[in-house]
């Protein structure tokens, strides 16, 4: 069901609810500590991608955002029309080839169907350069079957990236907008 008509669908409709309008106040605040503009940087699942608006408005260079819905890329192109369109991917995350040097999530381990878990992981793990890192936010509320948003726990999120991440990070977000707030985990893997 989760597949590329679903999401386009999504977009199509607004029916988009994880979608804030702009970037979330954890990742701003960690990329306004990032120095090196030229990080070859992916949003996997990015949708409207604020995240990417935000990193480009500042200077990085190397920013590519990769999901199922054309209409989502279609946002962000008329949103930001100085945004280049070649980094724009319209592929199945699970399909991509490259490498990137930082991979940020939000809102996208959520919305795979949880048997796509580890296969998440392994993806992400190849996707990354050596000492790359995966950076963003999890959310922190018990795994249903009703989603997505499909929820999980630091506990799981640790078993499953430990044996091929260095967990740096991993803790309740201190500064989640004001409707996550609690239920967020922010984290810094680097890939081993």
């Amino acid at each position: 069901m989760l597949n590329e008509h679903y999401w386009d669908n999504r977009y199509k409709n607004n029916d988009i609810k994880w979608d804030i309008g702009y970037v979330s106040t954890p990742l701003k605040t960690y990329f306004d500590q990032l120095t090196d503009k030229n990080l070859k940087i992916l949003i996997p699942g990015g949708g409207n991608s604020y995240e990417a608006e935000y990193l480009h408005n500042i200077g990085f260079t190397e920013v590519y955002v990769v999901d199922v819905s054309e209409t989502a890329l279609q946002n962000i192109r008329k949103r930001v029309p100085t945004f280049p369109s070649e980094k724009l991917i319209h592929q199945d995350f699970f399909k991509l080839e490259e490498t990137f040097d930082l991979i940020i999530e939000q809102t996208f381990f959520c919305a795979l169907d949880p048997s796509l878990r580890d296969d998440y992981v392994l993806k992400m793990h190849q996707l990354l350069k050596p000492k790359g890192k995966l950076v963003g936010l999890l959310f922190n509320f018990p795994l249903t079957k009703d989603g997505p948003p499909f929820g999980g726990s630091e506990t799981e999120y640790k078993k499953r990236f430990s044996p091929l991440f260095d967990i740096k990070i991993m803790e309740t977000s201190y500064n989640s907008i004001p409707q996550r707030q609690g239920n967020e985990l922010f984290f810094i893997l680097q890939k081993k």
